[in-house]
């Protein structure tokens, strides 16, 4: 480990995507956005006004982050990666010293040519920075840990929740875990236990049994004499990677508690592996629609869930759109209110554009990028309104067909919050139906619905996985594969 001061010297650094390899999206460079200086900084509590302020000084380097989709764009990825590392280098030139570094990452990034991205991030940026600066990564539990990962960093740790309501609790906690270990002059090692598990989030809940009682479990674990902090991945299920599986990393000082902690928890996880049910109310789009025109208490929510852009789904996927175009009962001029988001198509905007409100309008719009499941829509409408600005979507426009309103965004976007709706002027509250691209609801679209189906719909995050079609993943896997016997579950201690 390296000879630390009073006040250790601390860089912050990453790189954040959830990537599906089953999506035909490519990430670019406006996906993501970037962060330095005192604004990465800024972004943790626990340094810009917390009890860690003061404790180290603090060298923001780099972070970029992008909303979920496709694989990134290898020279997108090496251009953020060199930009981390020089930047790193800059701080050890002319005999500069580093402590530690706290490497902000999701976890199931994939990189078109890449089986391990984080993985070559980690082992790019040891390269610069050597084998003794104590690395702590803060993770999505749906990140996956590969053997290159797990031996690169020193500490470890993941969301607890799904939805992920501890985000920022996580990320402190793996800073105040890094602080500990400079300042204590001890490096706890890992215990790692691979799970041959795969499930899509929406099936691993934390709202829901048994998810929530398996990570009820760690707060005990962790109070232990000698462990530091336990984690339970679920893994992310829609890229097809060998390092794609379920994860249980124990970290601490004492080798023989992390080891038994560690199995523990992989053996409770497994002992559970045919509890996990969806989260929602599974159905088919029709069942969704039949239920939420007989709902009484509204808004009633219907989940798109195979092109959920916030899980990597492309986000222009029309399957969903077509069939409710095709449904008169949500199309006539009497119909009541259905909020139907997102698809976007940035010709379809440019053409739009050149309409004034009211105007009636006819053009095709989507499957510019994911055409498998259905091909472009034909939307005869009334352009209801036009936005421009949106940060991520850009400009937006609504397109009215009887009750039926069409959101058409210029770029990706996610409608996972009630201002997403608000921002463009529809009401999710006076809505009898809001459909959205999304898997299990957000905390805040949770709470505003009154009836909810999480239909099982086709795209890059289908929640059938055995329809998507995984052949590089270890096997045996569950459920794609019987196990006559329970598989190992020992740790191994990696140092």
């Amino acid at each position: 480990m390296a000879e630390t001061t009073a006040r250790p010297r601390i860089a912050i650094a990453g790189m954040a995507i959830e990537s599906s390899t089953f999506s035909p999206h490519r990430a670019g460079e406006r996906d993501f956005q970037r962060v330095e200086g005192d604004e990465l900084t800024g972004r943790y509590d626990a340094i810009r006004n917390g009890e860690l302020t003061d404790r180290a000084e603090w060298l923001p380097v780099y972070y970029a982050r992008s909303i979920p989709g496709g694989a990134v764009l290898p020279e997108v990825y090496e251009s953020i990666k060199q930009r981390i590392c020089d930047g790193l280098a800059a701080l050890l030139a002319d005999g500069g010293t580093l402590d530690g570094l706290f490497f902000d990452i999701h976890g199931a990034m994939s990189v078109v040519g890449l089986d391990d991205a984080e993985g070559d991030l980690i082992t790019a940026i040891r390269d610069v920075i050597g084998p003794d600066v104590v690395v702590s990564a803060s993770m999505d539990l749906h990140g996956n840990v590969s053997r290159t990962l797990i031996e690169n960093v020193d500490l470890i740790t993941c969301y607890r929740l799904a939805p992920h309501e501890d985000t920022w609790e996580t990320r402190d906690r793996a800073i105040r875990n890094l602080v500990e270990a400079l300042e204590s002059g001890t490096t706890p090692h890992r215990a790692w236990v691979r799970v041959p598990i795969l499930l899509p989030g929406e099936k691993t809940s934390t709202r829901v049994e048994p998810a929530k009682s398996l990570y009820a479990r760690i707060p005990e674990i962790e109070a232990r004499q000698g462990v530091t902090d336990a984690a339970i991945w679920i893994g992310y299920a829609w890229a097809d990677e060998p390092r794609c599986h379920a994860t249980v990393v124990v970290t601490g000082v004492d080798e023989a508690a992390t080891a038994a902690a560690a199995e523990e928890l992989g053996q409770a996880f497994w002992a559970v592996r045919d509890d996990f049910e969806f989260v929602g109310p599974p159905g088919t789009l029709d069942d969704a629609v039949v239920a939420g025109l007989a709902a009484t208490d509204t808004p009633y929510f219907i989940s798109d869930s195979g092109d959920n852009p916030g899980a990597g789904g492309t986000g222009d996927v029309t399957w969903t759109l077509a069939q409710l175009l095709q449904k008169p009962e949500l199309t006539a001029d009497d119909a009541p209110v259905t909020l139907c988001a997102s698809v976007f198509d940035k010709g379809a905007l440019d053409l739009l554009r050149t309409h004034a409100i009211g105007d009636e309008v006819s053009l095709e719009v989507g499957a510019r990028i994911d055409s498998g499941p259905h091909g472009p829509v034909r939307v005869d409408a009334v352009l209801h309104s036009l936005h421009e600005g949106d940060v991520d979507a850009g400009g937006v426009a609504v397109l009215r067909k009887g009750g039926l309103h069409i959101v058409v965004t210029e770029f990706r976007k996610a409608y996972h919050a009630i201002t997403d709706f608000t921002s463009i002027g529809l009401d999710p509250a006076s809505a009898q139906i809001v459909v959205t691209k999304i898997g299990y609801l957000e905390p805040e679209l949770y709470a505003a619905m009154r009836g909810w189906t999480l239909a099982l719909t086709p795209g890059g995050v289908d929640q059938d996985l055995e329809r998507l079609g995984h052949h590089r993943i270890l096997r045996p896997m569950h459920p794609f594969d019987a196990f006559d016997s329970t598989p190992d579950l020992s740790a191994e201690i990696v140092r």
